[in-house]
């Protein structure tokens, strides 16, 4: 029975990004029009990594429960796939780069909200919905962290993926900024070639820094959770 709370807190999560996302993608914003429309955005790819992350959590769910008591070997090797996407999910993508956007934007935010959030955005994006976008996003992974038990790869591959993810997506910023003429950020029209290098170059090790701190954080999550079980 302890199972059910977290199935259906977990399709409350993907209920809620789905309805940010088609309130975000109606939003009739001029940048939604220019090259590379939302996709230019990490908050935007975020929030359908999250999505797309919780909605396999709620297919392993589903998986899961009509699979419970059955002798099919294919069924049993399906789902272990389900699962093993999701935990590749989790720490690669959905944990460091969800931790990784709300830590950086509040903390440009609060800094000079006009580098990272001009305030005319305010007269487009309601406050909930710069909060489902900027804020719940990390209590959503803490809880599903703190909920399910997670397997991790390797460090040395899982640190591989995470960075190839963040050089990725800088060359897809500096593509735009090619064929536009216009930086994603307003931050980046303010700082020189070298300092552009030196600032991806941070932010990048700042989200491997979030990979191994997601990892951390699971181990001790579930290694303290089997302590408790088995002292009881």
């Amino acid at each position: 029975m302890a199972l059910i709370p977290s199935q259906v807190l977990r399709a409350a999560i993907l209920l809620s990004y789905f309805s940010i996302l088609c309130n975000y993608r109606a939003i009739d914003m001029p940048a939604h029009q220019t090259y590379g429309g939302s996709w230019k955005f990490l908050t935007f790819i975020n929030l359908v990594i999250q999505a797309v992350f919780f909605g396999v959590c709620v297919l392993t769910d589903l998986s899961s429960l009509l699979t419970k008591g059955s002798e099919s070997l294919e069924q049993e090797r399906q789902l272990r796939k389900l699962i093993g996407l999701r935990d590749w999910m989790m720490a690669v993508l959905a944990f460091p780069v969800g931790v990784f956007v709300v830590t950086t934007f509040w903390a440009l935010y609060l800094y000079d909200r006009d580098l990272i959030y001009p305030r005319l955005l305010d007269n487009f994006i309601p406050q909930w919905l710069n909060h489902g976008m900027h804020t719940t996003v990390l209590p959503f992974i803490i809880i599903q962290m703190r909920t399910t038990h997670h397997q991790y790869p390797s460090r040395i591959f899982g640190l591989i993926a995470v960075c190839s993810f963040a050089v990725g997506y800088v060359l897809w910023m500096c593509w735009v900024h090619h064929v536009t003429g216009v930086w994603v950020y307003p931050l980046l029209e303010h700082i020189s070639p070298l300092a552009k290098v030196l600032f991806f170059s941070c932010l990048t090790f700042l989200v491997s820094v979030y990979y191994v701190l997601g990892e951390v954080l699971n181990t001790y999550i579930w290694d303290t959770s089997s302590k408790s079980k088995s002292n009881s």
